[in-house]
């Protein structure tokens, strides 16, 4: 199999990872995304992660917690840092070699974010996973996955979610929403869509960065999307 893609950036949801479970994380979760993660890497792909923190902590749930925005962010930055930790060992379980990097200084259990550094290791094999977000409250995971793949020059941004891809409206409420196979940013924005925040998909729009949002859940999808199957949806100029 010839992968369609080199380089690419990966962003799953902090959601993703609880599997059947209310809260934390799921090893089979971990296990299989492991898996599917060795998968693409076996065919020479390199691979950099972003994972959300919604599994373990929201910033933006501040109305409900009490806790101040900006400090609500950083706690939710820690918490993909957790989830990072997480995924890296899963995948050091099954003989992947990995970098975990943090946009929040923690020496003990992560590189800081260095961007020639990431490259560096992407050359080499490794796994990079970019954890604590851009460093910077305000800002969504969405958006660090879009500014870390337009730095690393990423071919295209993978977003693993629990849905195929990009509908209409959404299919659990509207039985006629209809899902998309190729989509312009222009159609997204014209149709009030909602595919990342807007920060995020106008960097993407304005690097000409391609977005594919597919079923991370299902095995054996990410391997299909590298090499170029039609699997979710793709989002391009």
């Amino acid at each position: 199999m010839i992968p369609k893609y080199k380089r690419i950036l990966l962003k799953l949801s902090g959601e993703s990872l609880m599997g059947k479970r209310n809260y934390g994380i799921d090893p089979e979760v971990i296990a299989q995304y492991a898996q599917d993660i060795k998968s693409v890497t076996d065919l020479g792909v390199q691979v950099a992660i972003v994972i959300g923190g919604g599994n373990i902590y929201r910033g933006m749930d501040s109305e409900e917690t009490g806790i101040e925005r900006a400090q609500g962010d950083y706690m939710g930055m820690l918490a993909t840092v957790i989830n990072g930790m997480a995924l890296q060992s899963g995948l050091e379980k099954i003989g992947l070699y990995t970098r975990l990097q943090s946009a929040i200084k923690m020496e003990q259990i992560a590189e800081p974010y260095i961007r020639r550094r990431a490259i560096r290791h992407l050359e080499k094999g490794r796994v990079v996973i970019f954890g604590a977000g851009t460093g910077n409250p305000y800002f969504t995971t969405d958006t660090a996955a879009s500014l870390r793949a337009v730095e690393i020059g990423a071919d295209v941004i993978l977003k693993g979610t629990r849905v195929d891809g990009i509908y209409s409206a959404d299919p659990e409420v509207d039985a006629h929403a209809t899902l998309y196979r190729t989509i312009s940013f222009e159609e997204v924005y014209r149709n009030n869509l909602n595919v990342m925040d807007m920060t995020a998909f106008t960097l993407c729009q304005e690097n000409n960065l391609p977005i594919i949002v597919f079923d991370m859940n299902t095995p054996g999808n990410l391997l299909k999307v590298v090499i170029g199957e039609k699997i979710g949806t793709l989002v391009t100029r």
